[in-house]
């Protein structure tokens, strides 16, 4: 009926094949963090913090996620300002340092193009910190351009998990009055970082691990007062 919508049923039927090993495994590690009560960390600039935000204080979402969010690579403080800010070296380590993080977390990293600064720097410095890395990019993008980083590497090269989202040079599946459209990146990385905590999820549930799942906020009866004094003092933003 709708030729945007039958791309993307096609392109993440796609995708979830030929990532299906790695998302086994990137689930494993986030089973481990609700096994050993450890965070999760997830990181993102422009269009790519939604998808990090994605798993953060939502209706049936899990309450160790700690999304690494700050005005200065989000579009709300201007885009051209943001697309500026992910390229330059220097600024994750400052974010970094005003966070929780402990060498059994897990971190997700998200850059389409995998190629800025930011993302880039994150996952070194995750990586340094003994972190175990998980990055969602597109590989077909960032392997057609040079890294904007010093050292000359893109992100698939540094993570521990390439979760490939396989979407085309231009994030677009369709192509109207010669015009390239259709944005996919975003559908398809809330789809991987649904599918690793709802698989993990089972994975500890399996364990007998009591999951810590926020309530929607909206049904009455219900609360998540004790989910936030747990984690209050260990997430930023919460």
């Amino acid at each position: 009926m709708f030729e945007y919508l039958d791309k993307i049923k096609a392109h993440l039927d796609t995708m979830v094949r030929n990532e299906a090993a790695n998302i086994n495994l990137a689930a494993d590690w986030i089973a481990q963090t609700l096994i050993d009560d450890r965070l999760i960390h997830t990181f993102g600039t422009g269009h790519s913090h939604m998808i990090g935000l994605e798993l953060f204080v939502r209706a049936g979402g899990l309450a160790n996620v700690n999304a690494m969010l700050d005005s200065i690579v989000m579009t709300s403080e201007g885009a051209r300002r943001s697309a500026e800010i992910e390229r330059i070296e220097g600024i994750s380590n400052i974010i970094w340092d005003q966070h929780k993080i402990h060498a059994k977390d897990v971190m997700i990293i998200i850059s389409n193009s995998g190629r800025n600064a930011m993302p880039i720097e994150m996952a070194m410095r995750a990586k340094s910190e003994g972190l175990k890395v998980i990055g969602i990019t597109s590989l077909t993008q960032s392997k057609k351009y040079p890294s904007r980083h010093s050292s000359g590497k893109k992100l698939f090269e540094i993570v521990d998990i390439v979760l490939d989202n396989h979407v085309p040079s231009g994030d677009g599946l369709m192509r109207i009055d010669g015009n390239l459209t259709g944005p996919i990146s975003s559908v398809a990385g809330i789809t991987l970082v649904n599918l690793l905590a709802t698989e993990g999820m089972k994975k500890a549930a399996e364990r007998q691990i009591k999951l810590p799942v926020y309530f929607s906020q909206n049904i009455d009866g219900l609360s998540n007062e004790e989910l936030y004094d747990l984690f209050e003092g260990r997430i930023k933003h919460l």
